[in-house]
């Protein structure tokens, strides 16, 4: 039998798996979600002898039923192929006491890879499959990794056309410049006069809004969209959780069902949920660490059972994870609150009206699997100078917020469990940065400059992604107001 999903706040909205991924966000605003979490049938022996797109088919043949064997193989093997630099596709390095998950070997040197090498191919098929012959547009804000994969996964894929918003003023130099010089007929990037939070309010009012869904429908259009509410983003990101646990247990560094932690660097929180996912699945986990950086909402959250969106917006060197608004705790909520559908609606308009929801006890007693930390700018900084100076090894600044957060829980809980710190993004996406924290002094201003001084530093060799970026050209200038992205897209469309 098929596998159902329904809307967070409505369970009689209902759908397969290909059309969750389609439509990737309920008419009534909600996340689609499965009807039933599936469980790992096979051993961990099992499991641990199969490689990264065996797994990935063990995982999503549970999650996506609708798809054939035939199809899902043909995804697996057009996404986890010779973009990533590594055979292993998501390498487990061993850096002193800690092991970090690297899920930045994809073609633009972010974990987006993991999950949007495949969306593409998933969206076509679902589309095939459910005899739409509409053109679908991929809508997406970014905070500034989404946006790069997503525009690389679906560049130039027939049928499909995608737009692009990011905080002008709120992304790295590289991923500004990623995202900026990216080819592809059917790609549009837009930088808007806003934060994050704006960009994702505006794609979400955007989906929302039926005026516009009955003009591109006469103009042969329909919206999806490769942000991580979207169904098939979230459910390829659990693979590499089994796939870590694996490569530990094969080196008999624990013993079957033993149980690991996870601290995961995250803003929007779809990451951390692949995780709890994963441990919902039967996956040995204890507990799921969520790292903030100084826009700690979710910290807050896991703290008090507030979530409170009214307060000052940091621009950090962490900028993936600058965001007040967490569009997968929704997820969170709807199965913490016991599959309630109207609370989750309730808390969800709570939010929507005045910013801030509290939880109730019950439902902060179901947080049990995770707890909450932070780390500063200075704190991330100073994890990637004491891990470098003790290993050599060179963290991003995303990860650093991860290790910069295990060291205060270690510290504070004494948790013997072995602990996967989640390694985000490349160090090359954020050179000047995590130069600066190194201590090294007259930093070129030119970003490929930058990238050849940590060369010199780390002794890794410079990205492909970043080698790409020295004479790229810059191919999309568009800029405009939080209140004119609706009429960007009429523009793009031609649907004024």
């Amino acid at each position: 039998m098929n596998l159902m999903y329904h809307s967070t706040r409505n369970k009689s909205i209902k759908v397969t798996a290909s059309q969750a991924i389609l439509q990737g966000l309920s008419p009534d605003g909600g996340l689609f979600v499965p009807e039933t979490i599936p469980q790992l049938s096979k051993s961990v022996e099992e499991l641990a002898g199969m490689n990264y797109r065996e797994l990935a088919y063990e995982v999503l043949s549970k999650f996506l039923t609708d798809y054939s064997e035939e199809e899902l193989k043909d995804c697996i093997n057009k996404a986890y192929d010779d973009k990533f630099d590594t055979p292993e596709i998501a390498p487990l390095k061993k850096v002193g006491k800690m092991n970090y998950l690297e899920l930045f070997h994809g073609a633009t040197i972010a974990f987006k890879d993991m999950a949007l090498s495949i969306l593409p191919h998933l969206l076509t098929k679902a589309a095939r499959k459910n005899n739409i012959n509409d053109d679908i547009v991929i809508l997406t804000a970014t905070s500034g990794d989404t946006g790069k994969a997503a525009l690389a996964g679906f560049a130039d894929v027939k049928g499909t056309k995608i737009i692009v918003f990011y905080p002008k003023d709120g992304v790295s130099r590289v991923q500004e410049k990623q995202m900026v010089t990216q080819k592809g007929d059917n790609t549009y990037v837009i930088g808007i006069k806003g934060n994050f939070d704006d960009a994702q309010t505006g794609v979400k009012k955007i989906f929302n809004d039926t005026d516009l869904k009955e003009k591109m429908e006469k103009a042969g259009y329909r919206f999806s969209s490769a942000n991580s509410i979207n169904i098939g983003r979230l459910v390829p990101q659990i693979v590499y959780y089994i796939y870590a646990y694996m490569e530990i247990y094969k080196r008999n560094e624990l013993k079957s069902g033993e149980k690991i932690n996870f601290v995961v660097p995250t803003g929007n929180f779809g990451n951390i949920l692949a995780a709890y996912y994963a441990k919902k699945m039967g996956l040995p986990i204890d507990k799921l660490i969520c790292a903030s950086n100084d826009n700690k909402v979710l910290y807050d959250f896991f703290s008090t059972g507030v979530y409170d969106r009214n307060r000052e917006f940091f621009l950090t060197i962490s900028p993936s994870m600058d965001i007040l608004v967490s569009s997968n705790l929704e997820r969170l909520i709807y199965h913490i609150s016991g599959e309630d559908t109207q609370k989750t609606a309730e808390l969800m308009q709570a939010l929507n009206n005045g910013g801030r929801y509290e939880i109730s006890t019950d439902m902060r007693t179901n947080l049990k699997d995770f707890c909450g930390g932070y780390a500063t700018i200075e704190e991330t900084k100073k994890a990637i100078y004491e891990v470098y100076k003790e290993t050599g090894y060179v963290m991003d600044t995303h990860t650093a917020v991860a290790a910069a957060v295990y060291e205060k829980y270690f510290k504070n809980d004494i948790d013997p469990a072995m602990t996967v710190i989640v390694s985000t993004a490349s160090p090359y996406k954020f050179s000047e940065s995590v130069l600066e924290a190194l201590g090294i002094e007259n930093i070129p201003e030119d970003d490929y400059e930058q990238a050849k001084l940590l060369r010199e530093v780390s002794k890794v060799p410079i990205p492909g992604a970043v080698e790409e970026l020295n004479n790229a050209k810059i191919r999309h200038t568009r800029v405009c107001k939080v209140g004119e992205m609706k009429a960007q897209v009429e523009n793009i469309l031609k649907i004024i």
